[in-house]
């Protein structure tokens, strides 16, 4: 999720030529025990190549696997690879920076707290056929719901960050009331090499890159494998572990280190990945993994950022997938953490927050993302149209740090835009204590004509991963659908809120509310329409859907709910094949988009 690297650093054992004994217990090769419970990580040198759809049996679904069964499922040993002495030589350095130089003391970077319960990592999973175990799937979901998360292909041995796996897509198709799902990694450059590989090979800024001792010999090594030919940075080091977009007629898997993979769907529910793209030579480095999809114009507005000037570049694509020429932005005069923006009809918001890349922080034995709470946030407001900067206004506004968007709009003409997002009140944590993290859902009114700029909270809990009826992007929307944060990053209910209510006296607006219950955890809700093509039908007509993980039973179940009902009413149930772990962000896309790819 970084403009960096987003990729980790973690140690394989070094294997012999040939492999003809069983493999050890996978309790060997972990840290100390722990009071987390880690699942283990499949390891294998080819990818799965079957594809046929397969059925399970109620007898085979309620069938309890023992942990022994889960463990010899879950963890394979690579096969023989035939490594280089380069090879044996780094990955024998980076076994000693994990193990001496930087081991993952800090809980934040510690797998076995990172991976602990459902954030542990699944196997690929073939199209397969789930049983609808409760009401019935409404035909307006007839399509893919695709939900993108780090999923790391290799066990950690060193530092990891929640933010460093590999991203894997959970596919869930939808036709005349049956569903299917499937599970596989985005194919990326990466991913492909370390699995030819047999061990990671590209290092990540999050966990690899704390403390100037650390960070050179981690940079040393990666120069190393560079020289020897081990990868070719210029082919991507990204993971497309963020989520997801569908513009132009062709669907992404996005990271924001890396420009967009190209996926799409089999006839059969498989996922597979096209390749990198970077739309004729024309999209450099890297693309936020939060572009906005202007539903009238069919247009995607978007932008990178980075450590170098300029920090932060605009662009766009028009309606059939072309990019435009780059904005610079040169007065961002800072690398800042910029993860995500809105857009108006006339105009794109960008939030230069507290959180920002300074790799002298390294010296310190700090981490080079970090926050700087002595700063003042601004937000910059630019012509969506621009040519270049010279239209891009400023606005101190102090404390500000948002790091997802809802929505924005224009009032009054023009003169005044406002902005909807969820604020981090304790940055300091972002990276480090989740688990501290709050976030005050807010409306900023910024008018663009006097400087003035004003604040107030639509809601007391602590929500985030917002989303709307996709189709009030850029205009005013009434209703919101958030996670609960419960605490963050896990998500133990979603809740719909009318801003309305705080036009009038300022009163919380949350309006349905839907909690999971005891040991259960979602992820970022999404909203289906009944009738998307219906300019007439009511905003809040429509469906959430998310995926939702039991930790009691160790079983993900894929729940909608009556976007209209005031308890968000669950209208279906699907019980799925495989457990889905936490991720991040998700989408849904229609029958006949998904026929478009």
């Amino acid at each position: 999720m970084d403009s960096l690297s987003s990729s980790f650093l973690s140690t394989f054992p070094p294997p012999n030529s040939t492999v003809s004994q069983p493999p050890p217990s996978p309790r060997s090769s972990l840290p100390p025990p722990s009071p987390f419970r880690v699942r283990s990580v499949r390891i294998e040198e080819k990818p799965q190549t079957v594809t046929t759809t397969t059925k399970r049996s109620s007898q085979e679904r309620t069938k309890k696997p023992t942990p022994s069964t889960k463990n010899a499922n879950r963890l394979r040993r690579s096969m023989a690879v035939d490594q280089s002495l380069p090879a044996t030589i780094f990955n024998a350095f980076d076994d000693i920076i994990n193990k001496f130089i930087d081991p993952p003391v800090r809980a934040s970077v510690d797998p076995r707290h990172v991976l602990s319960d459902n954030f542990s990592p699944v196997n690929e999973l073939p199209p397969t056929e789930c049983e609808v175990s409760e009401g019935a799937l409404p035909s307006c979901l007839d399509g893919v719901y695709f939900r993108n998360g780090p999923n790391p292909q290799f066990l950690p041995r060193g530092p990891y960050h929640l933010f460093d796996g590999d991203g894997m897509l959970h596919a869930i198709r939808i036709s005349k009331g049956k569903a299917t799902l499937c599970s596989r990694y985005v194919k990326t450059y990466k991913y492909n090499i370390e699995k030819d590989a047999g061990f990671p090979i590209i290092p990540n800024v999050f966990s690899g890159f704390n403390g100037l001792t650390a960070s050179a010999a981690r940079m040393a090594v990666t120069a190393g494998r560079f020289l020897a030919g081990q990868f070719d940075p210029s082919k991507g080091i990204g993971l497309a572990n963020t989520s997801l977009a569908f513009f132009g007629n062709k669907l992404y898997a996005l990271g924001e280190s890396d420009l967009p993979y190209a996926v799409k769907l089999a006839p059969d529910g498989d996922i597979i990945t096209l390749g990198r793209h970077d739309f004729d030579g024309k999209l450099f480095m890297s693309m936020t993994a939060h572009p906005k999809i202007d539903p009238v114009t069919k247009e995607a507005f978007a932008f990178r950022y980075g450590p170098m000037p300029p920090f932060l570049t605009f662009f766009r694509f028009n309606e059939n997938g072309e990019k435009q020429a780059d904005v610079p932005i040169f007065s961002m005069t800072s690398p800042s953490f910029l993860h995500d923006f809105a857009i108006t009809k006339n105009y794109a918001i960008f939030s230069e927050i507290q959180i920002g890349m300074n790799p002298m922080e390294m010296i310190g034995g700090g981490s080079p993302v970090s926050a700087d709470t002595g700063k003042v946030s601004r937000v910059g407001v630019i012509p969506r149209y621009a040519k270049d900067e010279s239209e891009m206004k400023w606005f101190e506004v102090p404390g500000w740090n948002n790091v997802h968007s809802v929505n924005a709009w224009e009032e009054d003409g023009g003169d005044t835009v406002v902005m909807l997002a969820p604020n981090i009140l304790s940055v300091e944590h972002t990276l480090e204590r989740m688990s501290l993290i709050h976030a005050s859902l807010e409306k900023v009114t910024i008018n663009l004509k006097s400087g003035m700029v004003s604040r107030h909270p639509l809601s007391t809990r602590n929500l985030d991963f917002g989303v709307i009826n996709p189709s009030f992007v850029a205009i005013k929307n009434r209703y919101m659908y958030f996670g609960v944060g419960d605490p963050m990053p896990k998500i133990s209910g979603v809740v719909k809120l009318d801003i309305t209510l705080s036009e009038v006296d300022r009163q919380e607006c949350i309006v349905a509310s839907r909690m999971f219950g005891p040991g259960c955890f979602g992820g970022e809700p999404f909203f289906v329409a009944k009738e998307p093509d219906n300019p007439d039908a009511d905003e809040d007509d429509g469906y959430i859907i998310s995926y939702v993980h039991d930790e009691n039973t160790d079983e993900s179940k894929f729940m909608v709910m009556d976007a209209k009902s005031p308890t968000l009413e669950i209208v279906a149930v699907v019980d799925l094949p495989q457990r889905v772990p936490y991720g991040f962000h998700g989408l849904f896309v229609t029958e006949s988009n998904m026929n478009m790819l």
